[in-house]
């Protein structure tokens, strides 16, 4: 198969090649692998790469992924990072319009007729920059022999990929795992991966985020190693019954075998937070796997308070007695519930004393590490924050695991925002939105929500799925809600753009959310006999020396059960450390101060944090107020 640039062009093309999404287990080869958590099966390819930048992308290095290609004269890059930050092309920070609005026009394709194709939209466009990134692996000794996946856990936001100068697949979710198998085009000794990397395609337009506009492979990449036979996809569904008090534990799997795969067994344990086995079984390796209705008496329930997780370890072993894989999982027993318009966790009204989160660091952007996800994690727990949008995209999955462990309830929101086909100049004017109920547009953003859930769907920390943000509302919306109402009836669904179009209002979210919405407005809702218990998906906007006027979102807590809190706008400032021309000090600089025309500014520095980590002021009144209500 042949790669087409034209694909950066077409809304129906997003995926090409790629696997299915799945689970985000891990496997490992041994138990004692899996307690470490360091995997045999697992290869890194982060580090530097081999890097040339192109502007536009008939300036791109055409062949490069060749092996006889030469490359000596590319730069190196770090992977994972972003291009711009390391000093190619224009650093930009926008809210909500496009980046080339009043430079050059453009209309998504099929948004104002079936005729608009968008045919050279972004495979011609001269503010297309591209990347090409190459480097070679020899597989270590415990991948040999075994059918091999790579993983890109982020790319943005348009990604070819070859190896060996074979073309693999194709991806455009900028901030979901990208996974593709490589096995066919494996060869003995060193292998070359190469990656092209544009920065606009038809993606741009539903990834129109208020944030920095980077480009590049800003997540970790690995090789993963596949065993004769692999644990390819599990969904655990942990239920608790009506009254709280037992838990119901059922299991599904998906297996993939070689042609010569051996006879091998399926074992599940589960033990509890004291290491007591609490479940043992065993089936047959087949295609699918089940384990139904397995019963826990007197479960112990997993809260903010109270984070209890369960273990789940399951072993692929040969009836010869040889482990192929370990896969553990840490999960809990929750129960969600809408009842009489007010959402319960274990039957208790839930209170969101929540943030937006975008991923930042000051010196790495969204390329965030482990300890900037654990330092968060101690700054929530200092400051009563119970919960966090996951604002407008999928985080990196370790971000996941620790709200599990910490007790962080999650609205885990799909990569979706296309604010600027519908709002202009501060008006609603959907006249070319997408993705509306424009068909074309319709399978690219349901797959995002099919990545969104099959990923995330074990995590029990993820108490709601969102839609996207200020997208407005249509027929492709309203699909994005069925597909998470038909696959999972654990969790409630959120999406505050019904609000632009009320015709949705009974198709889309369980909960009505707003932004912003003045406190009286609330009470006015409220009191008239509302649909929907009510959400701040985004409230108090932390911009300067703001956050005045707190407690009047929070009085309303007490006065009406059906208002259950929000998440503040936003968690920490998007700005970046440079160095001072004049003084040669480290500086940070915002939205406006890299040359990047047009620009909204300051409108980045609208954090609790500062892009340093540095609590502002501003966080007191959030301890204080959320200190009342934390549940």
């Amino acid at each position: 198969m042949k790669a087409e640039i034209s694909w950066l062009d077409d809304p129906e093309v997003f995926r090409v090649n790629q696997l299915p999404a799945r689970s985000d287990h891990r496997a490992f080869q041994s138990t004692a692998e899996a307690t470490t958590k360091q995997s045999s099966l697992e290869q890194s390819l982060d580090g530097d790469w081999q890097f040339k930048f192109a502007k536009t992308p008939q300036e791109r290095p055409a062949g490069f992924y060749d092996p006889d290609y030469d490359r000596s004269k590319f730069d190196t890059i770090a992977v994972p990072g972003h291009i711009e930050i390391a000093g190619y092309g224009q650093l930009k920070y926008i809210n909500t319009t496009y980046p080339w609005e009043g430079k050059i026009f453009r209309r998504p394709a099929y948004a104002l007729n079936d005729q608009d194709t968008g045919k050279g939209m972004f495979s011609e466009g001269e503010d297309n920059t591209v990347g090409a990134y190459a480097t070679t692996f020899t597989l270590n000794p415990e991948l040999r022999d075994k059918r091999v996946i790579v993983q890109f856990d982020g790319v943005e936001e348009a990604m070819y990929l070859w190896l060996n100068g074979q073309f693999v697949g194709y991806a455009e979710d900028s901030f979901s795992r990208s996974e593709f198998d490589l096995t066919p085009y494996l060869k003995d000794g060193e292998n070359l991966i190469a990656v092209e990397v544009f920065k606009r395609s038809t993606a741009a337009f539903i990834e129109d985020q208020d944030m920095f506009r980077f480009s590049g492979i800003f997540r970790s990449v690995r090789l993963v190693a596949k065993p004769a036979v692999f644990l390819e996809d599990m969904t655990l569904r942990p239920d608790v019954s009506d009254d709280y008090k037992n838990g119901d534990l059922n299991l599904a799997l998906k297996l993939s075998q070689t042609d010569d795969a051996p006879d091998a067994e399926i074992r599940v344990k589960v033990t509890d937070g004291d290491g007591r086995e609490v479940l043992s079984l065993a089936k047959p390796v087949a295609n699918t796997v089940s384990f139904t209705d397995n019963a826990f008496k007197n479960v112990h329930l997993w809260n903010h308070m109270d984070p209890y997780l369960y273990h789940l370890q399951i072993e692929i072993v040969t009836t010869a007695g040889e482990t192929l894989a370990v896969v553990p999982y840490d999960f809990g027993f929750r129960k969600v519930e809408l009842k009489n318009k007010i959402m319960l966790l274990n039957g208790n009204r839930i209170i969101i004393n929540g943030v937006n989160r975008h991923e930042w660091d000051a010196h790495r952007g969204r390329a965030v590490t482990a300890e900037d996800m654990t330092y968060d994690m101690q700054i929530f727990h200092e400051n009563n924050i119970n919960a966090v949008r996951t604002c407008h995209y999928p985080d990196q999955i370790p971000w996941y695991f620790l709200c599990d462990h910490e007790g962080i309830y999650m609205m885990a929101e799909n990569n979706l925002e296309s604010h600027g086909t519908w709002q202009k100049m501060g008006a609603v004017e959907p006249s070319y939105n997408v993705p509306g109920s424009v068909p074309q547009w319709k399978e690219a953003v349901l797959d995002r929500a099919r990545s969104n859930y099959e990923t995330f769907k074990n995590h029990t920390a993820v108490l709601f799925w969102s839609l996207g943000n200020e997208s407005y509302a249509g027929d492709d919306i309203a699909a994005m809600n069925k597909f998470y109402k038909d696959h999972d009836d654990t969790r409630l669904t959120h999406y505050e753009g019904v609000c632009r179009n009320r015709k949705y209002e009974d198709q889309i979210s369980d909960m009505e959310s707003m932004m912003y919405d003045p406190p009286l407005e609330i009470a006015k809702y409220l009191e008239n006999d509302p649909k929907k218990p009510f959400v701040d998906c985004e409230y108090m906007h932390d911009m300067g020396n703001s956050l005045g006027g707190m407690s009047s979102y929070n009085d309303l807590i007490d006065k009406y059960p059906m208002y259950q809190g929000g998440f503040i706008w936003d968690y920490i400032d998007q700005a970046l450390w440079t160095e001072d021309e004049v003084t040669g000090e480290p500086v940070l600089r915002y939205g406006g101060d890299f040359d990047d025309r047009h620009s909204d500014y300051e409108f980045s520095g609208d954090g609790l944090l500062f892009a340093d980590r540095t609590p502002k002021p501003a966080m007191q009144e959030v301890k204080y107020y959320y200190g009342k209500h934390i549940n």
